[in-house]
């Protein structure tokens, strides 16, 4: 009921309040007490239940994003609603997992007078990489043992380390200030904004060519201005800055700010920045990766029924990509392998203050684009019910582990001061006067909300958001 719920609402980052009222309410009546507003965010909040050591923390993200609406079980694009978010990211299935993990746990450490706390995060706009230094600003993990965080894939396993594919980055928007004037009767009295945003942009990919093959580095162009007849008195862009480690990253936040204000001298504007969010690089513990990785095992696949594999087989055909359906095998153990730079997830920065691990659990279909309609398909659907079932076992199982036996948190932090941190040390990429961008994606929610609330999942009337949508699963093409 969880995956489905929570992906009807498809709310964007710094906007979950339907998914928080949702997940929080659970929780309260499940005997957990929640702290919400923390860190400064409406959405955000904390759920702890229990006393003493150790403190496990389980996190995953809650978020959605921009143009991902996608009816579940249908294997080609066919939107619940046209141009509105959507859960192409999976993000609706990881609190099934944890939620579904906390309250086992809590039952049979009431039943064996079992010390320990638990505690839930959610990953507020973590597609914004919005949230989790902010938590860690706060001091919500000050007191955390070991972090078990958990994400959707199309694979079961876990990994240690600072993952092939991937990077830090800071987040900065960038906004010039000009004049504005007629354009065509009074040019020359006017500043560009805009044309400062374009003058930056070009030195930016001129630059590009002199930087290290690891770096990836983005933009988008927020605000060019109202109308053409107008000189653009205000104009903003956005970039990530991502690089494999905090030196670098911060080096290339650095370049970015010079160019923008050699952009604003040849424009004769001004210009004023914001840092919207940051990641550290991934770094997860190896020791309580092992003892994870011994609990997928121990739980292994699920058994995916025909109608799952024809759902996956028929939309990696649409899209073009390798039909070869859903695995069978859990993911193996391996060293971790040189970064090359990729993605970024601000769970890194808890990952450096705390030892932690990210559970990568089979609720998705392999060889999609991610980030996308075609990552939604599944995330309603039995795929997402028994990958989310098979994580939220793995969750307990460890968090379980750890419990019982406290030699292995001494374990974990011995892995995490002696070999992790030895000589890297946790420096915030958020300067102090920063604070979360909650801003972001309020006119899109505000614009989509009203639409959304008449496909919310109601489970009084309906055992499935399939049945209540009136899916045939699965629903795919006649050809």
């Amino acid at each position: 009921q969880m995956v489905d719920q929570i992906f009807s609402y498809s709310e964007l980052g710094f906007h979950e309040y339907e998914t928080s009222k949702y997940l929080t309410g659970i929780l309260e009546k499940s005997g957990f007490k929640v702290d919400r507003g923390v860190a400064g965010m409406p959405t955000a909040w904390v759920a702890t239940w229990g006393s003493g050591k150790p403190v496990i923390a389980f996190m995953t993200d809650i978020d959605c994003i921009p143009r991902a609406s996608q009816k579940p079980g249908v294997a080609y694009h066919d939107p619940i609603i046209d141009g509105a978010p959507g859960h192409g990211e999976g993000h609706n299935s990881g609190m099934a997992v944890n939620v579904t993990a906390a309250l086992v746990l809590k039952d049979l450490m009431k039943k064996h007078g079992l010390s320990g706390t638990l505690k839930i995060f959610p990953g507020v706009a973590e597609e914004l990489v919005g949230a989790k230094a902010f938590f860690i600003r706060a001091g919500l993990f000050k007191d955390v043992d070991i972090t078990l965080g958990s994400h959707v894939d199309n694979s079961f396993e876990t990994s240690w380390g600072q993952g092939e594919r991937n990077s830090g980055l800071v987040s900065v928007q960038y906004f010039f200030h000009g004049k504005a004037a007629h354009s065509a009767g009074a040019p020359w009295s006017g500043r560009s904004a805009l044309d400062a945003v374009e003058l930056m942009n070009t030195a930016w990919n001129f630059r590009r060519e002199h930087l290290r093959t690891q770096q990836r580095s983005h933009y988008v162009i927020v605000n060019g201005g109202d109308q053409p007849n107008v000189v653009p008195s205000e104009a903003s862009v956005w970039y990530y800055f991502r690089e494999l480690d905090y030196p670098r990253i911060k080096e290339l936040y650095e370049i970015g700010n010079k160019l923008s204000q050699a952009a604003a001298m040849m424009t004769d504007t001004t210009v004023t920045q914001r840092v919207v969010g940051s990641a550290w690089p991934n770094h997860y513990n190896k020791i309580v990766a092992e003892v994870q990785q011994k609990n997928i095992e121990t739980v292994g696949m699920p058994e995916w029924s025909e109608a799952d594999q024809t759902l996956a087989r028929a939309l990696q055909k649409e899209i073009g990509a390798k039909v070869d359906g859903l695995k069978s095998k859990v993911g193996n153990l391996e060293p971790p392998r040189p970064s090359q730079g990729g993605g970024s997830d601000d769970i890194g920065d808890v990952s450096w203050n705390c030892p932690t691990v990210y559970l990568r659990f089979p609720s998705n279909i392999p060889n999609l684009p991610g980030h996308s309609w075609a990552n939604a398909v599944s995330m309603a659907t039995p795929i997402a019910h028994k990958g989310a079932t098979a994580g939220a076992k793995v969750q307990a199982m460890t968090a379980l582990d750890f419990i019982l036996n406290p030699d292995l948190v001494r374990q974990a932090w011995d892995y995490f001061n002696n070999v992790q941190t030895k000589e890297i040390k946790y420096q915030p990429l958020i300067n102090p006067t920063d604070q979360p961008a909650i801003d972001l994606n309020k006119e899109k929610m505000e614009n989509f909300a009203p639409q959304l609330r008449k496909f919310y999942f109601d489970s009084s009337k309906h055992k499935t958001y399939l049945e209540q949508l009136g899916i045939s699963y699965p629903t795919i093409r006649n050809n």
